[in-house]
């Protein structure tokens, strides 16, 4: 599996397109219209994210197969610069795309990546113990460290970004995409990148599992909260039940990140399946293109699309009807970017500039 694979293109592709549908959403305020189109946006809500950074975690495996294989030390020096200069480089594209987008998770993903420049040596059952141990961690952090800090929930801003504190918090602890518990996503890639995905076996082993851990998961902390219900009996409020037995993603507990992981897997595999059956479709085709551009469009759909309805005076306090129509606009636009780009040239333009500067 060392040749590109249209299956992660395709489900890098749905993953960039739902993290549009979330982040146009949030963006935009929009919490009134439809109910069900509410309830369909909320699927997308940290799930999609997560999709994107466990295929990071397979690119990685891809990029140090290598290296990893041969233990030949100066193959493994050279993967390890290259991790170190692409995560560094993805911190400073995403610092300077901060002010502009404040969720954004690039400068995320260079973290995550200077993590995985120490660990992509590794064997398989130390990367998915360590994975366990971040996302364990975190709920010990919150233990001691106030996870609420800096945030103002009413307009969903984190405050003090820059001040020192305020940034290894949000790095480190309690940010839109925080290295506990979210660099775990991205080990777990690694060592999923490491599983013949080739193999049906391995697929549905890994798909029926998947499942089994959603649904579990899923139902098991419904019926928590309804045998809780109001907090009283616990002397805790309704808000504090929601917030420590809900499986969203603020706070990332381990329910959240054992679902939206499950959940991941279930895409990725199907993508896989997709990709096999219909692999002379047009769908198939418009989508590995559009996965091929995932950086070009995370950038652009905050800078063309929020900005050009900024410019419209149509970016806030907007019904999830609108919000919906508006993201769905955009990712047909970008699938023809896409598509239309990669005729005449065999990368995106960020994706261009990224190569080269990190090479």
């Amino acid at each position: 599996m060392n040749h590109r694979v249209a299956g992660f293109d395709i489900a890098r592709a749905l993953a960039i397109l739902g993290m549009v549908i979330v982040n146009f959403k949030i963006a935009m305020n929009a919490d009134t219209g439809s109910p069900l189109l509410m309830s369909f946006a909320h699927l997308f809500e940290g799930r999609a994210s997560a999709v994107f950074v466990i295929l990071a975690g397979i690119g990685i495996t891809f990029m140090t197969n290598k290296s990893r294989v041969s233990s030949d030390s100066q193959s493994i020096y050279k993967s390890r610069v290259s991790l170190i200069k692409r995560g560094l480089l993805l911190i400073f594209i995403g610092l300077l795309y901060t002010p502009i987008w404040q969720a954004d998770i690039l400068h995320f993903y260079g973290f995550y990546f200077l993590i995985a420049s120490i660990v992509f040596m590794f064997n398989n059952r130390t990367l998915l113990l360590l994975s366990a141990v971040i996302v364990l961690v975190f709920p010990v952090l919150m233990l001691f460290f106030n996870y609420g800090q800096n945030w103002n929930w009413g307009t969903f801003v984190y405050e003090n970004f820059w001040s020192i504190d305020g940034m290894v918090r949000h790095i480190l602890f309690n940010g839109f995409h925080p290295i506990f518990p979210w660099a775990a996503f991205l080990l777990f890639g690694m060592w999923l990148g490491r599983q013949d995905l080739t193999l049906q076996a391995v697929r549905k082993k890994l798909l029926l599992g998947s499942m089994v851990s959603l649904v579990l998961i899923e139902v098991a902390f419904y019926f928590i909260k309804l045998s809780i219900g109001d907090g009283s009996l616990l002397e805790m409020t309704e808000d504090e039940v929601n917030f420590l037995f809900s499986i969203s993603i603020i706070p990332p507990l381990p329910q959240y990140m054992i679902s939206a992981a499950s959940s991941a897997v279930i895409t990725i595999v199907g993508c896989l399946y997709f990709s096999d059956k219909f692999s002379e479709s047009k769908i198939h085709k418009w989508l590995c293109q559009t996965g091929k551009l995932s950086l070009t469009l995370y950038v652009a759909h905050v800078i063309l699309g929020m900005g050009m309805l900024e410019y419209l005076g149509l970016l806030v306090n907007q019904t999830i009807d609108f919000s919906l129509f508006s993201a769905l606009i955009f990712c047909v636009c970008g699938i023809i970017f896409s598509v239309i780009w990669l005729k005449y040239f065999k990368a995106g333009p960020l994706e261009w500039l990224f190569r080269k500067c990190a090479s």
